[in-house]
């Protein structure tokens, strides 16, 4: 039977997986609250089509932070791909590369930054940094990131400390003593050293810090996990460029607002001087749309992602990302959108529900 949503990946990558392993992937903090809510509250949107336009050619292209995507839909940053295929970020990487999307490589990936690039050298890859405790680590990433060719430093806000996740505490999952992570050691120490005893995230960063960062590199630096407009006019004024609205997929904090829900509130407030992309919830092409009429200029996929690579590695992926923006493109084209630019608020309601 052919797989013919995302929905579809969900139940192959369950199969596959030990029971660990899939919980590590759709684990929450607390209740689970926020997950939920961010699938749910998509569904509380409505489309208002328009009709009598010429759709005959409808194109999914755009532009984040100047480089061309051939869809708004990107793959986030999630970590140890290594946990569910063996070529783990590898494939990853490949599979954007052959879509022409951004893929976001995490700090926490199983595989070392080099192995990724050499795999996909033309693909356009941002990196997502958990700031350290040790600032010259942080220092020697960053510019290791910037010399191997990625295009934007991606800093997650909202992980001081790790929410409390109550499957993987229960299945007592040590991430730290059964994976490598290669990208926090030096090469001559990668292959001497067996791991990290705990994640090492710094939880005194705070804003003044952004200053510093600026001033090690070039790339364009984007903030995900905002959710308030207050933070996002602090990052206007700290010259960062662009912002993802996102709650960690529920992983972190429970219940803080769904990422659509958060949305408008920061795209009102950065008055369209950054761009502001979107992950959580999304599930399919109607929701890229959606998400686009509220302000988003992209959106980036998580736990899909990774269902794919659980499913068939590197063409699992492909397959994910293929159905939705098939989908999306059928969405733009029944709503009577022929380019990205045209989608606006103006084709969405909020239901009453």
């Amino acid at each position: 039977m052919p797989l013919v949503c995302l929905k579809d990946f969900k139940a192959h990558a369950r199969d596959r997986l030990s029971k660990s392993s899939w919980d590590f992937i759709e684990g929450v903090a607390d209740e689970g609250i926020t997950r939920d809510e961010n699938i749910a509250a998509f569904k509380k949107i409505r489309l208002r089509p328009r009709y009598l336009r010429d759709v005959s050619e409808v194109d999914t292209r755009t532009t984040i932070q100047g480089e061309e995507i051939s869809a708004p839909i990107c793959i986030s940053p999630t970590a140890f791909h290594g946990m569910f295929w063996p070529d783990g970020e590898v494939s990853t990487a490949r599979a954007a590369q052959e879509a022409g999307i951004c893929y976001i490589t995490s700090t926490f990936a199983s595989c070392t930054l080099e192995d990724i690039v050499a795999s996909a050298p033309k693909g356009l890859r941002w990196f997502q940094l958990y700031v350290q405790s040790d600032w010259q680590l942080n220092k020697q990433l960053i510019q290791r990131v910037e010399s191997l060719g990625f295009k934007a430093l991606v800093i997650t806000v909202d992980a001081p400390i790790v929410g409390k996740r109550r499957e993987d505490i229960r299945n007592q999952l040590d991430l730290m003593k059964s994976l490598q992570l290669k990208n926090l050691r030096p090469p001559t120490e990668r292959n001497s050293v067996p791991y990290i005893q705990s994640p090492p995230i710094s939880t005194s960063f705070c804003w003044d810090n952004l200053s510093w960062i600026q001033s090690i590199t070039q790339l364009p630096i984007i903030l995900k996990g905002i959710l308030t407009k207050e933070d996002a006019e602090l990052a206007v004024e700290h010259n960062v460029r662009g912002i993802i609205v996102s709650n960690h997929g529920g992983r972190q904090l429970d219940e803080v607002p769904a990422s659509i829900d958060a949305l408008t509130e920061v795209a009102t407030a950065v008055k369209g001087k950054i761009e502001v992309y979107l992950d959580g919830g999304v599930r399919t092409g109607t929701d890229v749309l959606k998400a686009l009429a509220l302000g988003a200029k992209c959106i980036f996929l998580g736990r899909p992602i990774l269902w794919g690579l659980a499913y068939k590695g590197e063409d699992g992926i492909e397959e994910v990302l293929k159905i939705l923006k098939n989908e999306f493109h059928t969405s733009m084209t029944l709503i009577g959108c022929r380019s990205v630019a045209e989608i606006n608020r103006d084709l969405i309601q909020f239901s009453r529900l």
